[in-house]
């Protein structure tokens, strides 16, 4: 049997050293266009293949990155918040692309996710999704800092919170989903989400839908608010049947994800209001049922890809040595038929 070939190998036909071989098949700018051509091509010829256990033992890492996807209720038995499938195939790729493994672990809010995979070399570090009430992840957060664990997190971007997040500009989106309500010559708004520091991306939503109302000057009702802590149909046809049986006249409603909007939609519905004749709706997150809704769902779009990329890069960066800062993505009205607007 033909022996497999070595990076010594490569070196002998390159007429290199071989950790110019190692720094060349790495991409490292530390050598040449010209030399990393060449020994890509020879690695080709030799089919040459990395040994990447063997390199993760000498750079003193695994090459993986750890993503604690935390479980969510759902209407089925996945526990998966679908807003997080298509941000979980953007940071997969990228992992891919910076030639890392992606280790995905599901996490229960009440577990100790906060264990020490980085000290137990399970993984370099870490990708928090989701992390149930913000107020009792705080502690966890921080165990995480003082560990020196290398983490990032998708959420809400709070002022003095520990590590790094990337989020969505909540504040913006819900600040344009209720102004184009408002265009629309709606003025009982109804918004069904948690506004509370439990809930920070519900709560910033909230403030921006209640800015653009005052802006238009409508004080708020809090009649017209429904707490929702957890987003899924259920919960939204629940919190709209609470609010109809207030009795109070709406005529748009603006709810805090597009799961509590689809559930909302069809308590209209069991209610004989038409949406969006009787009431507009508008949801949030653009999730790819949105546009199936019946009728198609007015809603804000979160850039699960761009989201994604970020937090890799982000992570990378800090195992790196290199600044990471938390950051906020632009939010997107996505205009379909429920909020009786074309678009």
């Amino acid at each position: 049997m033909k022996a497999k070939s070595t990076s010594f190998d490569i070196a002998y036909h390159a007429g290199v050293s071989q950790a110019t071989v190692s720094r060349a098949l790495r991409g490292s700018p530390l050598v040449s266009l010209d030399t990393r051509r060449r020994v890509q091509e020879i690695a080709r010829q030799l089919n040459y293949k990395v040994d990447k256990n063997a390199s993760a033992l000498r750079r003193q890492n695994t090459a993986t990155l750890a993503l604690l996807l935390f479980e969510d209720p759902t209407s089925d038995d996945s526990l998966i918040n679908p807003f997080f499938l298509s941000m979980l195939g953007s940071i997969t790729r990228t992992c891919a692309r910076q030639g890392y493994d992606l280790l995905v672990s599901f996490q229960q809010a009440s577990e100790d996710w906060h264990a020490e995979y980085q000290d137990a070399h399970k993984a370099d570090g870490l990708i928090l999704l989701g992390y149930g009430d913000y107020v009792v992840s705080q502690h966890k957060l921080q165990k995480l800092v003082e560990q020196g664990t290398h983490f990032v997190r998708w959420g809400a971007v709070v002022e003095g919170q520990p590590g790094v997040s990337v989020g969505c500009d909540n504040v913006q989106g819900g600040h344009a989903a209720a102004a184009h309500l408002l265009d629309l010559g709606r003025r009982r708004i109804a918004f069904i989400g948690n506004a509370t520091e439990h809930c920070p991306e519900f709560r910033d939503r909230w403030l921006g839908y209640r800015d653009a109302l005052l802006a238009a000057g409508i004080a708020p009702d809090t009649a017209l608010q429904v707490d929702a802590m957890d987003s899924t149909e259920e919960v939204g046809y629940r919190t709209a049947r609470e609010l109809l049986d207030r009795g109070v006249a709406f005529d748009a409603l603006f709810a805090a994800s597009d799961l509590i909007a689809i559930g909302a939609m069809r308590a209209l519905d069991d209610a004989g209001l038409r949406v969006p004749g009787d009431v507009s709706v508008v949801g949030f997150d653009d999730i790819p049922m949105a546009r199936f809704a019946a009728p198609p769902l007015t809603t804000v779009l979160q850039d699960t890809k761009r989201a994604g990329e970020m937090l890799v890069e982000r992570l990378l960066a800090q195992l790196r040595g290199e600044p990471a800062d938390s950051a906020m993505l632009p939010a997107q009205l996505v205009i379909r038929r429920s909020c009786g607007s074309r678009a």
